[in-house]
């Protein structure tokens, strides 16, 4: 089976960059894959694509070196396993607040005896080899995105999950949970700054990965800095329209830009 070349990165402790792709098109995801980034990370969450999109958008990520990842709008163990099944390799499973969920999330993705992923791969197959279905279970990226309040107070026991191979941040929602405004490269003076850094704590105490999204590539610096191994870094929509706004304020005059509070 193809080696996941994230997984292979991180536990040689090399630093993760990912690209984070919203846009439904095979041309702006072609164009992403083509920039150098380690994976790149299909959002079905907050981002335009559904499963129709996401197909096609992995077979065009393919073309590369590029690692085919994906976040799921839910812990839905339905698109979990159909995703996967299209050549994902790896999954980004948001609003995990407990280890109950955490072992339902992991166990979808992976097959038994450590799961209850149905077998049927069908794109996996040409994507990862012949032989998927041996390999699968320990290729697969694993990470559970902390980012609710009860989330915060059970760190360890979903951290200790069998399977999991680590968790991620969300900026945004993690500060909704716990009472700030939402919005990314949180400064030192917030509560969701010392949470992040309390969640990191953890994940090296249970010996998993730590990813987080961030807005600029100076705070993805400073999050490496500091012990994250995987780092996200706006998205293919925002690199669309900061480009795009810079090159009108040049022409037009500049205007005093504000913090862009979404994905």
């Amino acid at each position: 089976m193809r080696k996941n070349k994230v997984k292979e990165m991180m536990k040689a402790g090399s630093p993760v960059i990912n690209g984070w792709l919203q846009i439904p098109s095979t041309v702006s995801t072609e164009v992403m894959a083509h920039q150098g980034w380690d994976s790149l990370t299909i959002d079905m969450q907050h981002g335009l694509v559904d499963y129709t999109n996401a197909l096609p958008m992995l077979q065009t990520i393919s073309s590369t070196n590029v690692t085919p990842l994906a976040r799921v709008n839910w812990n839905e163990p339905g698109q979990i396993m159909k995703i996967l099944d299209a050549g994902c390799y790896g999954i980004i499973c948001p609003m995990v607040s407990n280890k109950e969920e955490a072992e339902k999330f992991v166990q979808a993705c992976m097959y038994t005896p450590s799961g209850y992923r149905s077998f049927g791969p069908v794109r996996g197959l040409i994507y990862g080899g012949s032989d998927y279905g041996k390999h699968a279970n320990n290729e697969i990226l694993k990470l559970a995105m902390i980012e609710t309040k009860e989330s915060l107070e059970k760190l360890d026991e979903i951290m200790s999950t069998p399977g999991l191979d680590g968790i991620y941040i969300g900026p945004a929602d993690l500060s909704l949970a716990i009472g700030e405004e939402p919005g990314f490269d949180r400064d030192k003076s917030t509560k969701a700054y010392s949470e992040i850094l309390r969640i990191l704590e953890h994940s090296k105490k249970n010996n998993i990965f730590a990813g987080i999204h961030n807005g600029t590539p100076e705070y993805a610096q400073k999050m490496i800095d500091i012990g994250f191994n995987f780092v996200t870094i706006g998205s293919d929509q925002r690199s669309l329209s900061a480009v795009a706004k810079s090159v009108v304020e040049k022409m037009k005059g500049a205007s005093k830009k504000e913090e862009s509070k979404a994905y």
